[in-house]
């Protein structure tokens, strides 16, 4: 007898392309069979009328709390990364998330921006810290951002960061963008590391601008040569905000590399709006507003809502808090037509995946919110696309606009990314896809009805149209109703099978 059959639902597979009306059963955590008349079940599902698709994966997400895991199951997720800025130590990291109820399939990169905090300026680091506190660290000592790494320290900074691959890293993490002053040795020998691991960098590039010099455009420029030279995995973070208005001039080079071969992958959140810390270097620097096309009052500070009113408001702000989030409205897609044709290109790039760039919750003070409270209130804020990433990008892209087949964008939330990290743990062939032997993380969803329902005002609202997901054969949402008991969310680590 089966764990769960779904009966009835159109089952959509997008690595073996299968669409069509069937049942699925579940055994063990794992899906046993997909067709008809399979047998007895525990538990039996009505998936009629609704699509029936494996988890999605993000992998970019910063929350890795209770929290963070029941917004995001709301939103299809079921295996949440911490990829672009990592942890370290790595081991540490995990043990620490084995002592929390994940409900969701969890991991992590190495990071190396942690690493080079470590060995410039003699940051100690500490076990399970979370990574998006670690980044707010160091700010008063800024070497580890603006100077370039003599020949011994490049060599510490990337033993720190094998240490972390060696300890499960999924990958490097390198945000590049906090850490300008890194130069072309150093990064050339971490993506030496890359390519001799097999392990995928997730790059946030090193500069962000409409113009030269330090255009956005330079910086893809040299990724893309850092991955022709080493022949590393280049993972480019967030397409859509790091390229700010020059996207289409990024996704042209970027398609040309590929076409030649070079391992250059990317993703997208479908936002104009992005999040970060108020310590950021680029936000001081002197050509900010020419450099991005926004002012300082494009910047909001997430846990009042308040606007920046100039360059020193901000430095007061660093000060005071320098891992306080904020908000940066960098397009405005809401009133103008050509940025949200600018967020097209970047959300429906061919073979790019959606990834959230999910922030972590916050409290109204701005400290790290990680508590049991079911459901969050409005005092606890991070970023829309923390609860309704993936469930916007089908609202807007597939049922509203018919902007994309609904096949290709399950694809771009669940096969693309699962085959971005496959290369160094292999148990990425049983995620995002939905076949015989496959993990049994699945989402039953409406298409009539699946939206995201945060907004800038009202974070705290999870999305709707999710009736059912299951993370290892176990229900986190039943009938569009949060378990709070369950917790079957794995830890996913490098070379798991």
């Amino acid at each position: 007898m089966h764990d769960i059959v779904i009966k009835g639902g159109r089952v959509i597979d997008p690595e073996t392309g299968r669409d069509e009306i069937s049942d699925l059963a579940i055994s063990g955590g794992s899906i046993a069979a997909i067709g008809a008349d399979l047998g007895p079940a525990h538990k039996v599902i009505d998936a009629s009328g609704l699509i029936v698709a494996p988890g999605f994966i993000d992998l970019h997400a910063h929350g890795q709390s209770v929290p963070a895991d029941r917004m995001q199951a709301f939103d299809g997720v079921t295996t949440a990364l911490e990829l672009e800025v990592g942890a370290l130590p790595v081991g540490g990291w995990y043990e620490a998330q084995a002592r929390t109820a994940r409900l969701l399939n969890y991991g992590t990169a190495s990071a190396w921006v942690f690493a080079r905090k470590a060995v410039m300026i003699g940051l100690e680091l500490k076990p399970g810290e979370a990574p998006i506190t670690v980044m707010g660290r160091g700010f008063d000592d800024p070497r580890w951002s603006t100077d370039a790494a003599t020949e011994a320290q490049a060599a510490e900074i990337v033993a720190l960061t094998r240490q972390g691959i060696e300890e499960g890293g999924l990958g490097i993490g390198i945000p590049a963008g906090y850490a300008p002053g890194a130069g072309a040795k150093e990064m050339s020998l971490i993506c030496d590391l890359a390519a001799e691991t097999d392990t995928p960098t997730y790059t946030h590039i090193a500069q962000i601008s409409n113009i030269d010099p330090k255009s956005s455009i330079e910086a893809y420029v040299t990724l893309i040569g850092l991955a022709g030279a080493t022949g590393a995995h280049m993972h480019i973070c967030h397409l859509n905000s790091t390229s700010l208005q020059d996207v289409e001039r990024a996704a042209a080079i970027i398609a040309r590399a590929q076409a030649q071969g070079l391992r250059i992958t990317t993703e997208a959140y479908p936002y104009g709006t992005g999040s970060t810390v108020v310590s950021a270097g680029f936000f001081v620097d002197p050509a900010f507003s020419a450099r991005t096309g926004t002012g300082y009052d494009a910047i909001e500070l997430v846990a009042t809502h308040r606007r920046l009113d100039g360059i020193d408001d901000l430095k007061q702000v660093r000060q005071a808090d320098p891992s306080a989030l904020v908000l940066w409205h960098f397009l405005d897609t809401e009133d103008n037509p050509h940025h949200r044709a600018l967020l097209d290109v970047s959300v429906t790039y061919p073979g790019g995946a959606i990834a959230s760039d999910a922030m972590p919750w916050s409290q109204p003070n701005g400290s790290p919110y990680e508590g049991d409270e079911w459901p969050l209130g409005p005092d606890k804020t991070a970023h829309p696309r923390s609860s309704g990433t993936f469930t916007r990008f089908i609202r807007q892209w597939v049922r509203e606009r018919d902007a994309i087949p609904l096949a290709q964008a399950i694809a771009k939330c669940t096969l693309i990314p699962a085959r971005i990290v496959e290369s160094c743990a292999p148990l990425f062939k049983r995620k995002g896809r939905l076949q015989p032997g496959c993990d049994a993380d699945i989402v039953v969803f409406d298409l009539a009805t699946v939206a995201d329902r945060a907004t800038f005002a009202e974070m705290n609202l999870p999305a709707e149209g999710m009736r059912h997901v299951l993370v290892n054969g176990q229900a986190v949402i039943s009938n569009g109703i949060l378990d709070q008991a369950a917790a079957p969310g794995r830890p996913i680590r490098r070379g798991d099978r």
